[in-house]
């Protein structure tokens, strides 16, 4: 008889919607896995009854997929831990999860935002606050609303890492009949096309919500992929990525969809109602509004313009009628301006305009590796 391989012991640390999706996929991919939940009655009903009626209401959970409010319990043999922690909280949940965490354990971010103070992607936070190598970190990312999956709708990821060999293992594990991971080894551009699309899909939202068509919303999903790579690519991103799943992907499906809590947010936005009643009635973290400033911070310590994440600044803080926001499209200038950042640019001057395009060719031109310098 053939020999049957042991199933792999996963864990998924949060039973929010995309949690809880993941521990499914990673089920359904044939793997036993154990979710934390912070509440204890959240993490009975899905031991118990199969279901999350707070984020995944009407979705039967795998029989494989357990709960636990116990981190100790949670982490127990894990050989690989997917975290799906809210951004801004991901730090002091580390430091519980350090000690607990097994020796050869994979650590894997389904999270998509930047840290406020230090502006770093969730790999970084991650490498810092579990003080393990980056071989044993990946990233997944890609257009993944959650309900969608949670439903078996087709789907695509991609799993990146700086070790090609650990991405194909996460892969491996998070693939099923209809969920299918790509893999890739830049990290810097998954991330970031995974934050950036938020932002991105919170300015769909309000000219959604202040009731624009497509035309508009078509022009400011593709000027904002471009502010996407320019920004990316400043950072050691590869453009191609931005192209991909990370970038592109998830761009369209997070600014298209009313499931996208960024897309929703900025839809209120544009409606009228103010930041802080959009947070207040918010059940789950939009992580496109807490990324904005900071990534305006990154965007300035490189020279990069990001006119339609400003505007979002500014409808935010209240400084910018909702109105106002596609009428600009990325410009204030009445001078004509290139497509694309090679376009229409010989002739111009300012080191400061320039450096992000000459970065940008020069990484095209060398596989990856800059060679020009700030």
């Amino acid at each position: 008889m053939p020999v049957v391989p042991p199933r792999r012991r996963v864990t998924v640390l949060g039973a929010g919607s995309w949690g809880t999706t993941f521990a499914k996929i990673l089920a359904d991919g044939g793997s036993d896995v154990t979710l934390w939940a912070r509440r204890p009655e959240l993490a009975r009903e899905i031991s118990e009854a199969k279901r999350n009626s707070d984020y995944l209401p009407g979705i039967n959970l795998p029989l494989t997929v357990t709960a636990t409010s116990s981190l100790a319990e949670a982490l127990a043999g894990a050989e690989m831990v997917f975290v799906s922690i809210p951004s801004q909280s991901l730090r002091e949940n580390l430091a519980a999860i350090k000690p607990l965490l097994p020796a050869d354990a994979l650590v894997i971010s389904l999270m998509k935002g930047v840290e406020k103070k230090s502006g770093l992607r969730m790999s970084e936070v991650i490498e810092l606050g579990l003080e393990i190598d980056r071989d044993r970190i990946a990233v997944a990312s890609g257009p993944n609303l959650a309900l969608e999956i949670a439903k078996e709708q087709p789907t695509a990821a991609v799993i990146s890492s700086q070790s090609l060999e650990t991405a194909q293992r996460v892969a491996m594990v998070a693939s099923n009949r209809y969920f299918r991971s790509f893999v890739n080894v830049d990290v810097i551009g998954t991330e970031f096309g995974g934050v950036l699309k938020n932002l991105i899909a919170v300015a769909i939202g309000i000219v959604d919500g202040v009731g624009y068509g497509e035309n508009t919303k078509a022009s400011i999903i593709t000027r904002g992929l471009a502010e996407m790579t320019d920004f990316a690519v400043a950072y050691g991103a590869q453009a191609d990525t931005l192209a991909g799943l990370a970038g592109l992907g998830d761009l369209i499906a997070t600014s298209s969809s009313s499931l996208s809590r960024n897309n929703t947010a900025g839809r209120l936005l544009g409606q009228g109602y103010s930041f802080a009643d959009v947070v207040k009635s918010m059940q789950q973290t939009a992580e496109g509004l807490a990324s904005v400033a900071p990534i305006l911070e990154l965007a300035t310590a490189k020279g990069v313009d990001m006119p339609i994440v400003k505007q979002v600044s500014e409808v935010l803080a209240g400084t910018l009628n909702p109105r106002d926001i596609a009428p600009h499209l990325t410009t204030d200038s009445d001078e004509p301006q290139g497509e694309r950042t090679i376009d229409g640019r010989k002739n111009t001057g300012g080191s400061a305009f320039w450096r992000p395009f000459k970065r940008a060719f020069n990484q095209l031109r060398d596989g990856g590796r800059s060679t020009s310098r700030d």
